[in-house]
């Protein structure tokens, strides 16, 4: 049986008629009543939708005895419309033809092929995991709306339990009990330098090398996360580090950066967006770990659509078993540490959000 089989018609509805009647007529009913009106006999019509003769003959049979009217006149040789019969067929061809285009226009979303996806984000999209999927996921979903929206990782987390996002993309490793998470990829740490620096020269650098320098952090995410970060392991150096705040976004302090004013950290992803006078050196060791978040009861077809795909571009980067939330041997940020990663330049991004 069809999905359209199993909708109840427009004739369900039991102000259809005096007295309601036609109620519990469903769409079955109606195919085998134009069927048979096709086809002039209910044989004949059994044989074109492949169900017993006695079925077709029992239904019309129920359909006439709900409207109180002869719908066909029965003879030896078939059957023939009778004037009710006449005029029912006419309502009933133009209900499964609205029925068909609407099943038809909603098919798509429920492959998965339409609709729309909402996309919580705390990294950049210049390149690395994210951008590789969410392009791969445009390409084979043009029709689908994808609503990126960037904020800090406990906002996002918030606004999947809300149904406001369908997935929320988070560093660190989460431990929720109401949501399923699952790790996808993870990100190198890199130094921010002016490109004079004594370590500009330097492809990588440790952490004993930043004991004397001054970093410079924003006051909104991720400056606090890279604060508490910096204390952490600069703490185990018995070093207490220096840091100022700064009232910015990602593009002036990467000027300031510039301008000589100190040092910053960031992930992996930003550094493909480049600032005159800056350079990235890799910090030795450090390695930032990615998540989706995602509330279990979501079966957004669209959002499935983008896990399986998610899955499948973390196999190919050699995370294959991301079902559940991994985590990596590598020395690391702390969850709650972890947000290291400066929101994208609100003048380099067109603004998604809804």
């Amino acid at each position: 049986m069809s999905s359209i089989d199993r909708v109840q018609s427009p004739a369900s509805n039991p102000a259809i008629g005096p007295n309601g009647a036609g109620s519990g007529i469903e769409v079955r009913h109606l195919k085998y009543v134009v069927a048979a009106a096709d086809q002039g006999s209910f044989r004949r019509a059994a044989t074109a939708l492949d169900i017993e003769q006695s079925a077709i003959s029992r239904r019309i049979r129920d359909v006439e005895d709900r409207l109180g009217v002869s719908l066909f006149t029965r003879h030896s040789g078939g059957v023939v419309l009778t004037y009710a019969g006449k005029k029912f067929i006419s309502h009933a061809r133009k209900a499964l033809s609205v029925l068909s285009r609407a099943a038809a226009d909603v098919a798509p979303i429920g492959r998965g092929e339409e609709g729309r996806v909402r996309v919580g984000i705390f990294s950049s999209l210049a390149s690395g995991f994210l951008a590789q999927m969410l392009r791969a996921y445009s390409d084979r979903y043009a029709d689908v709306q994808i609503d990126i929206v960037e904020g800090a990782p406990s906002d996002h987390i918030s606004a999947v339990r809300m149904h406001k996002l369908d997935v929320a993309f988070v560093t660190g490793s989460p431990s929720l009990t109401d949501c399923d998470a699952a790790q996808f990829w993870t990100e190198r740490v890199f130094v921010v330098l002016p490109d004079g620096h004594a370590l500009a020269d330097r492809t990588t650098i440790q952490w004993d090398d930043l004991r004397k320098e001054t970093f410079i952090v924003s006051e909104g995410d991720p400056g606090p996360e890279i604060h508490d970060f910096l204390i952490k392991h600069l703490a185990d150096l018995g070093v207490h580090p220096a840091i100022e705040r700064h009232r910015v976004g990602r593009d002036n302090l990467m000027q300031i950066v510039s301008f000589g004013r100190g040092i910053t950290l960031t992930s992996e992803s930003t550094v493909a967006t480049q600032f005159p006078g800056v350079v990235y050196r890799r910090l030795e060791g450090e390695t930032l770990p990615f998540c989706a978040v995602w509330l279990p009861n979501n079966d957004n077809p669209a959002w499935r659509r983008m896990l399986s795909l998610a899955r499948l571009t973390a196999c190919q980067n050699g995370i294959c078993d991301s079902k559940k939330l991994k985590t990596s041997s590598t020395r690391r940020m702390s969850a709650h540490s972890s947000s290291l990663v400066a929101p994208s330049a609100p003048s380099r991004s067109r603004d998604r959000s809804p």
